[in-house]
């Protein structure tokens, strides 16, 4: 299991719309409101075989609204 968070950057007015649409596609384990260079902050989980890149152009920048985003990639939990 790779975990990985991805800040995302909405059009101005969109932060509500992407949300919801995140969460309608039942992709992010968690979803935040962030203040400060980007809007939302979402948690994901993929299998180790996944290939976050590909998951993140695919599953998460296509979401209508978005207009940048920043992935960040973990390594281990304490």
């Amino acid at each position: 299991m790779q975990t990985f968070f991805v800040e995302i950057k909405c059009r101005l007015g969109k932060t509500y719309d992407v949300a919801s649409a995140l969460a309608d596609r039942e992709i992010a384990s968690e979803i935040y409101s962030i203040a400060g260079d980007f809007d939302i902050l979402a948690k994901f989980h993929v299998d180790a075989g996944v290939d976050i890149g590909h998951f993140v152009g695919e599953k998460v920048q296509t979401i209508d609204g978005i207009a940048d985003t920043r992935t960040v990639i973990t390594f281990k939990a304490f």
